[in-house]
């Protein structure tokens, strides 16, 4: 079977109440009595089933998060750890005591036990065969070459994020490098090149713990705004009347527009604050800071001429 994660279509570190909501509306979609003409409905909801068998139960979901059972809920072979301690090599490994020391020190089976054999291994093999004999040996290799608490590799992936979604604290979903599908939200205070770190979400085997997804975020570049932190920075072009007269002007942000009072006589280039008009940050919403650009007429204006000529030759005497 699939990936029961991969089967219901959840992050690993989905809760409770995401995996009960995928389990039913999945169910709901692939149950056999709504597809009667569908043969492969009912081999989907049985695949649906098995996996909420794993992932709703939370001893079960523990258990195959560190790999101790697959995805049909069967044990995985785990080196024979039931009988005893460590996974390290030899006899010890049983807690049987068949090293040299223990009171089966010194004899040897006289079934085929050859130099250097462990005793132990021959006294269980002739009560499980040959079978317990290869199985043994493979533990021991894959213990030697991957110890207790050993963690997987990290993996790196990187999310672009527009302001538009930094602002509303969206949720997107992301393919890691390991093929797995997860959802991401938009943490508060991101910053453009910052790393969030997914833990549990790396690469990982049967045995091992799965390492960590290092997610790098970059905030796609934006036609009329520019982050400074939590602030926004913007460049509005207005009026000459608007500037020499004062007024209300209509300023455009992440969540629609706004107005704004201007006053009289206002100075192209100055800056004005719109205070909570940002990105969201740690310890509130940010500021939106509007510079204001005087912008001429694109139909010559014969009375804006006449003053200028007006004021030049007055600064001329």
């Amino acid at each position: 079977m699939r990936n029961p994660y991969d089967v219901l279509g959840v992050s690993r570190t989905a809760d409770e109440a995401e995996i009960k909501k995928a389990f039913r509306k999945l169910a709901k979609a692939y149950h056999p009595d709504r597809n009667a003409n569908d043969p492969k409905a009912k081999d989907k909801f049985a695949e649906v089933n098995s996996a909420y068998e794993i992932l709703g139960d939370a001893t079960k979901r523990g258990q195959f998060d560190r790999g101790e059972i697959d995805a049909e809920g069967k044990p995985r072979f785990q080196g024979f750890e039931g009988f005893g301690g460590g996974r390290g090599g030899g006899a010890q490994d049983f807690g049987f005591g068949f090293n040299a020391g223990g009171p089966f020190g010194g004899r040897r089976s006289s079934r085929g036990a050859g130099a250097g054999a462990d005793p132990g291994e021959d006294f269980f093999s002739q009560i499980f065969g040959e079978a317990f004999r290869s199985a043994g040996e493979g533990a021991r290799q894959q213990s030697r070459a991957r110890p207790r608490g050993q963690k997987g590799e990290d993996v790196n992936a990187t999310l672009t994020v527009t302001l538009e979604e930094v602002a509303g604290e969206a949720k997107k979903r992301l393919r890691l490098p390991t093929g797995r599908d997860v959802d991401v939200v938009i943490p508060k205070g991101v910053s453009d090149g910052q790393v969030i770190r997914l833990r549990g979400l790396g690469a990982g085997a049967p045995g091992i713990d799965p390492g960590d997804a290092l997610l790098t975020i970059k905030i796609a570049p934006h036609d009329r705004f520019t982050p400074e932190g939590s602030n926004l920075r913007q460049r509005l072009p207005i009026e000459i009347e608007e500037a020499v007269l004062g007024g209300t002007i209509r300023v455009p942000t992440l969540t629609g527009a706004v107005e704004m009072n201007i006053p009289p006589m206002t100075n192209s280039g100055r800056t004005f604050r719109l205070r909570g008009k940002g990105l969201p940050g740690k310890t509130g919403p940010g500021d939106l800071l509007v510079t204001v650009e005087i912008r001429l007429p694109e139909v010559v204006d014969e009375d804006l001429l006449a003053y200028a000529r007006k004021r030049r030759s007055a600064k001329a005497e």
